[in-house]
């Protein structure tokens, strides 16, 4: 894992973990981000349900598996594990196109290796087809349609999502 992260240090790309002085920019870069990529793809009763607080909140719960990439003055974005799912990975308009992603899932792909996970999984808001594109090119394979519970406030939403599995090399 160590190399890992030094080959990201090589292109300039720093992956660490969260910090609570971090949660409030990357709730920005995900309530972003998450409207960016999903409130035309998605049904109308969920976007309103993403306010911003909302990200604060589910962030500080998932706090203890958020890696950040980026320094704590300028971050490029993050990703959160929950068990063998890369549960969310997010990155600022800026840092797209860059290699930062491609890092970022390189990470928790490591991370989820090493805690002895065989095969990691990922959900996709069906017609995000730029993020789908990005996932297969970095070896994810899309196995199905699946209905997701995500978290809104108050509750939950049924969303059906694109799942994608990757086998780890463990």
């Amino acid at each position: 894992m160590a190399a890992l992260q030094n080959e990201f240090a090589l292109i300039g790309i720093n992956i660490r973990p969260a910090t609570l002085a971090d949660i409030s920019q990357l709730a920005e870069i995900w309530h972003g981000g998450w409207h960016d990529a999903h409130s035309r793809i998605v049904p109308s009763e969920l976007v309103l349900l993403r306010a911003r607080e909302s990200f604060d909140i589910r962030l500080r719960a998932a706090f203890a598996s958020v890696r950040v990439a980026g320094r704590v003055d300028a971050i490029l974005g993050f990703y959160a594990l929950k068990g063998e799912e890369v549960h969310q990975l997010f990155v600022s308009t800026s840092a797209r196109g860059t290699g930062v992603a491609a890092a970022l899932i390189a990470d928790a792909e490591t991370r989820l290796s090493h805690s002895g996970a065989n095969i990691a999984w990922l959900t996709c808001a069906i017609g995000n087809d730029r993020a789908a594109r990005f996932y297969e090119k970095c070896g994810w394979i899309r196995t199905g349609i699946v209905t997701e519970h995500v978290e809104v406030p108050g509750g939950t939403f049924a969303l059906n999502v694109w799942r994608y599995e990757k086998r780890l090399n463990c």
